[in-house]
């Protein structure tokens, strides 16, 4: 019972801006609130819920935006990357052609815990700087980013309801 009523208080806290406030990695999106949250899901099992923040929490491309995984599970950095490199080509990211995206790739991503987080900055023309938890983990460049974010946000993703889900009332 305990455990639950501190989940619940954390959550609160979480949704509040007061939360949004404390998470130090969001403070390059200017008045960052969050735009919507979802959870993706394999074969029913939660891998990971879904978080994408924003000015004034509305998701408008072209602006700065965050989006975090919390995960459920113990996953292996080599399989996020996979993950990473199959939902990018299958969006028609020159994968083939940029060899380098997989060393930048297992360069900011990290083996995650259960209730890790794993986030991503995005800021237009300087590309996106990663974060396990509040720990920057390092920095990917514009054209990477953008294919990197398309897995959630492109209208092509293989996930249509958690990217509704994502972009909330916005589009």
């Amino acid at each position: 019972m305990r455990t639950i009523l501190v989940s619940a208080l954390i959550a609160l806290f979480l949704l509040s801006p007061a939360g949004a406030a404390s998470q130090a990695w969001l403070a390059p999106v200017p008045q960052a609130q969050r735009v919507g949250e979802g959870v993706f899901k394999r074969l029913g099992w939660s891998v990971y819920t879904a978080r994408l923040w924003a000015p004034g929490g509305v998701y408008t491309p072209g602006k700065p935006f965050a989006l975090s995984l919390t995960y459920e599970f113990d996953i292996a950095r080599s399989r996020i990357v996979d993950a990473s490199i199959d939902q990018m080509a299958r969006l028609g990211a020159p994968i083939a052609e940029r060899p380098q995206w997989r060393a930048a790739l297992e360069a900011v991503l990290r083996d995650v815990s259960k209730g890790q987080s794993l986030a991503g900055v995005y800021v237009p023309g300087q590309g996106a700087t990663f974060y396990l938890d509040d720990t920057p983990t390092g920095h990917m460049d514009d054209e990477l980013a953008q294919y990197f974010f398309g897995i959630w946000l492109d209208p092509r993703t293989s996930e249509p309801a958690l990217r509704v889900a994502l972009l909330g009332n916005t589009q």
